[in-house]
């Protein structure tokens, strides 16, 4: 213990001891004054709540994907990943029986989807990485500008450079000398080493716009990499995976899907509805409500899937050589510290 022996007395009175699954009624719904202040009717069904991640992983990770020729039709919630991206990353698979996995949070039983056992992988920045990396480029102002010029924005911009500067090869293709290891601040999972620091290997003297656009193809590949990372610790572990539900901002951006779906093998199943974490706080409701008996029936009725985005397995080889040096590059940064660390 650390002090806070008091939290166990008398059956742990202080925070409570009787635990509800999510999507379980509370109480007698709302109060009367909470319906006052919220203009609701009192007594109202309100149910146990999640945090935003896991509600968003809830609207993703249980739709009815038949018809999509996805390996995980028929198959069991068991295998998909929901990846919740926005300004750092939460990678969410779920399992019958506890798995622990070096590395990455967990397993919680029912904490995500009740009767199951949750693992949370997670990277600390990732949109905020792609933005210090854009932003703090020294032809951002110009980006900016042309940006503004054809009424997109800076990262619909970027892409539509990268399709420009390509030529004949795929776009992925333009970093084969230019390497992102995207630790700048520290790695959840699943080093768990919140020393690490951000690498990039291969850079030039040159300043523009083209320059830009493919640091900007280099870190958003080393975060799809971080993710493949953490997949494969997970499957070594004992999940199975063979799908991933994907939602937040980043997934509005289609660079950032294909190369998650290129560099980790696997098709990318995105929301129809933006906002999964609305649908997930949605679905919560409902099951309070007594709309539906269990949190698996509202997840397959209410969410709902958009686009399927599939992996190019033409490309794998390619993705396969820079994962190897994704990995290399971590094992010369520890190397490096401790020839340091030696003085």
């Amino acid at each position: 213990m650390i002090g806070l022996e008091d939290l166990v007395k008398d059956k742990y009175e202080k925070i409570g001891n009787h635990v509800l699954s999510p999507g379980e009624s509370v109480g007698k719904g709302l109060t009367p004054e909470a319906a006052k202040d919220l203009g609701l009717p009192e007594g109202i069904a309100v149910a146990a709540s999640l945090i935003d991640a896991h509600a968003g992983g809830l609207g993703v990770i249980g739709a009815d994907v038949k018809g999509h020729n996805l390996p995980c039709e028929n198959q069991p919630i068991t295998a998909r990943v929901a990846m919740i991206c926005g300004t750092s990353s939460c990678h969410m698979g779920v399992s019958e029986t506890p798995i622990f996995v070096p590395g990455v949070w967990g397993p919680y039983f029912s904490a995500m989807v009740p009767g199951l056992w949750l693992n949370e992988g997670g990277q600390s920045a990732t949109g905020k990485l792609i933005d210090h990396v854009v932003q703090g480029h020294v032809a951002f102002p110009e980006l900016q500008s042309k940006a503004a010029a054809s009424a997109h924005s800076i990262y619909t911009y970027l892409n539509s450079h990268l399709d420009l500067i390509k030529k004949s090869l795929p776009v992925g293709f333009l970093t084969v000398d230019l390497h992102v290891w995207p630790d700048f601040h520290g790695n959840r999972s699943p080093l768990t080493d919140l020393t690490l620091k951000g690498m990039v290997v291969g850079l030039t003297l040159s300043r523009g716009l083209d320059e830009l656009a493919l640091i900007y193809l280099a870190t958003i590949q080393a975060i799809a990499l971080g993710t493949r990372h953490i997949l494969e610790t997970m499957q070594a572990a004992g999940h199975h995976i063979n799908t991933l539900f994907l939602c937040g901002g980043l997934s509005k951006n289609p660079l950032f899907v294909q190369m998650h779906a290129d560099i980790t093998g696997k098709p990318v199943v995105l929301s129809k509805e933006v906002e999964s974490v609305l649908v997930g706080a949605a679905i919560l409701g409902a099951c309070a409500s007594g709309d539906f008996v269990s949190i698996q029936e509202a997840m397959a009725k209410m969410g709902k899937i958009g686009r399927v985005v599939q992996p190019n397995h033409q490309h794998k080889r390619f993705y396969d050589k820079k994962y190897e040096v994704f990995l290399k590059l971590v094992e010369h940064q520890r190397e490096y510290r401790s020839i340091m660390n030696s003085f």
